[in-house]
């Protein structure tokens, strides 16, 4: 369908695509990866033919159509409503309905053969009308606006009266129902739910024209795309599969490259020290010039060069009560909307609570409410002993001072002995040197996020409440950050519409709907498998008729009477109270293992380079890995509470 080649672009000395070639081709499902700043947005708007390139050229067929969603929607007309934006994409079948409207006042006014040749190209316009689709056109505006969860009521009001994120909905529900050749999509999940994303991959999958999408979102990366096109340093590289795939590969590539480099290197060594041996010798002249030849044309195996890792750790806090934040009878009304009536909410200590429900549900004031920033009108919040918490906000990038440097905006919310630590953990959050000196004012949003999340580590806090604490974190940011918070002891709340983040990071998920809250337990995957906890203790595939301990009223008979047991009587008491708990542990175990060497298999398997040739099979590959990793984990998990069961039994 499109056809790049040579493309060269550059911004102030900054080189972000060096020479690239890339066929894209019909039906295409590609993924748009690269850290912030490195060029994702300008190629999609290059394509899009909003911009130019400095070298090189971009050809498609002229009857292609193309459609580009930016990451901020642009403005409208004055007055236009939501849906009627939104039929502006097919704005021949508007015109169309138009004229229709004008021909059917014409015709009651006028008679005659005039009347006849507006009959008659009525009739023509109709049937054209109707082949195109003209009638059920609004009926599947309205269908994509509900999807992308913009609520019925929301059809007929002014565009501009809505907010920055539901007028990007309404410009993407405009792009979905015109269907172009080619879509191309800036972070088209940066506004919607859970349940819209749901609804885009769904519509997407169904989708017959190609679609490259700019993302940090991996779990849509993963559902949705078959190649990942990484640009980074100005290089464009094509992986094939989904991210998880990209991952697999791009480390399989560097390891390849590193062995090569060394390998190369060695041979270079050798010919250098020929050359340097014999160059003087006119017996081995000849053989010495021939190596120096050899040399020269010798292409260098280049290993990419590993770009700065935002690194931190949370600093362990202080431990809480095992309470860390409770809400009895919580009411909560916005004028005359309820929000919330009588409801509770309790995080114990190390919980880790993901809120999910769609746009409106309350999410935000839940949390707002736990943190104690947002008032309430009836019920009670009550703190653990000894809990202190840590509140990131949506608004926080807002909050932040557009006057002040980086380092004055950090130090001045630093306590007495951290400050003079401030430059070193700011360099930690990627702003060496002369960096720390830039003004808020001028940072990125990716930027900015890092400043607030260094704000929040400056206090341990065994209490975190996280508002989308992901958003405007390239991908390499994001898994940073899970790392760091999986290493946290601190009860965790969170929100968040990055579902590989609420996979990772949530053993509880807490559904807010209709003013009502229902906790799972569980990762997010097992939420929506309808997953619901096994009984205390229970492994799945391990036999819990195991007979329970024998009954001690042989032992109570003889302490009734005054006698003493021998010790190693009691031993074997203890013993067999522990042998079904020990017979558990075992059969747990020995699935462990089992899957583990199922794992190694799946590695293996992934390890064959032609495992990536069949995209199918390379996803089956990596879908497989994940379910297995994450039963291990579970298992894991269940292992350590029935051994800590053995241990304690056995003390007592």
């Amino acid at each position: 369908m499109i056809q790049v080649e040579g493309l060269f672009k550059q911004y102030s000395g900054r080189v972000l695509l060096r020479g690239l070639d890339w066929h894209i081709e019909s039906g295409a499902r590609i993924g748009l990866v690269g850290p912030n700043g490195a060029g994702k947005t300008t190629l999609l708007r290059i394509l899009a033919g909003e911009e130019g390139c400095d070298e090189g050229t971009v050809r498609h067929p002229r009857s292609a159509t193309i459609g580009y969603l930016p990451q901020e929607a642009a403005g409208s007309p004055a007055g236009w409503s939501v849906l009627a934006e939104v039929l502006d994409a097919n704005a021949s079948i508007r015109r169309m309905e138009e004229e229709l409207e004008r021909l059917e006042q014409e015709m009651g006014a006028v008679s005659g053969e005039h009347q006849q040749r507006l009959i008659a190209r009525y009739g023509e316009l109709r049937h054209l009308f109707e082949s195109l689709g003209g009638y059920e056109l609004e009926a599947e505006a309205r269908r994509i606006l509900g999807g992308l969860g913009v609520p019925a009521e929301q059809c007929h009001v002014p565009l501009g009266s809505l907010s920055g994120g539901f007028r990007t909905r309404v410009a993407l529900a405009k792009l979905l129902l015109a269907r172009p050749d080619l879509l191309l999509l800036d972070e088209p999940t940066n506004h919607l739910d859970i349940e819209s994303l749901t609804w885009l991959e769904e519509f997407l999958t169904a989708y017959s024209g190609a679609v490259i999408v700019a993302s940090h979102d991996r779990f849509f990366l993963n559902r949705m795309v078959e190649k990942i096109a990484e640009i980074e340093d100005g290089r464009f590289t094509l992986y094939p599969g989904d991210y998880d795939d990209y991952l697999q590969v791009r480390e399989l590539r560097k390891q390849q490259a590193e062995a090569q480099a060394k390998q190369q290197a060695r041979r270079v060594a050798e010919l250098e020290r020929f050359i340097e041996r014999f160059r003087a010798k006119a017996s081995k002249a000849r053989q010495a010039q021939s190596r120096v030849k050899m040399l020269a044309r010798m292409e260098r195996v280049e290993v990419r060069r590993e770009r700065r890792k935002l690194r931190f750790s949370f600093p362990q806090p202080p431990r809480g009560g095992a309470m860390a934040v409770e809400l009895r009878g919580l009411v909560k009304h916005y004028g005359d909307k309820s929000v919330y009536e009588g409801v509770d909410f309790v995080a114990a200590r190390g919980d880790r609570t993901a809120l999910v429900g769609p746009n409106g549900a309350g999410k935000t004031t839940l949390l707002r409410i736990l943190a104690g920033v947002l008032p309430f009108e009836g019920g009670d919040r009550r703190l653990g002993h000894n809990v202190t918490l840590a509140y990131y906000a949506q608004h926080q990038l807002e909050a932040l001072d557009p006057a002040r440097t980086v380092l004055q905006e950090v130090a001045g919310a630093a306590p007495d002995e951290v400050r003079p630590r401030v430059r070193n953990l700011l360099g930690q959050f990627l702003f060496p040197g002369d960096d720390v000196d830039k003004k808020i004012a001028v940072l990125s949003g990716g930027e900015r996020a890092r400043v607030a999340l260094c704000k929040m580590l400056l206090r341990p806090a065994n209490l975190l409440l996280l508002d989308e604490p992901t958003n405007h974190l390239d991908l390499r940011s994001r898994e940073v950050l899970e790392e760091a918070l999986e290493e946290y002891s601190a009860t965790i709340v969170f929100i968040s519409h990055d579902r590989y983040f609420i996979n990772r990071i949530a053993r509880k998920i807490c559904e807010v709907r209709g003013g009502r809250l229902e906790t799972h337990l569980g990762t997010y995957d097992e939420y929506l498998a309808g997953w619901r906890p096994s009984p205390a203790g229970h492994v799945e595939g391990v036999d819990d008729t195991a007979a329970p301990a024998p009954a001690e009223s042989e032992t109570r008979r003889r302490k009734a009477k005054g006698d003493t047991l021998p010790e190693d009587r009691e031993k074997r008491r203890r013993e067999r109270a522990l042998r079904p708990l020990r017979g558990k542990l075992k059969q747990l175990e020995e699935e462990i293992a089992r899957q583990e060497a199922r794992l190694n298999e799946i590695i293996a398997r992934q390890a064959d380079p032609d495992v990536y040739r069949d995209g199918e099979r390379a996803r089956d590959a990596a879908h497989e890995r994940r379910a297995v990793e994450e039963k291990l984990a579970w298992m894991y998990d269940e292992w350590g509470e029935l051994s800590g069961r053995v241990e304690e039994e056995a003390k007592a």
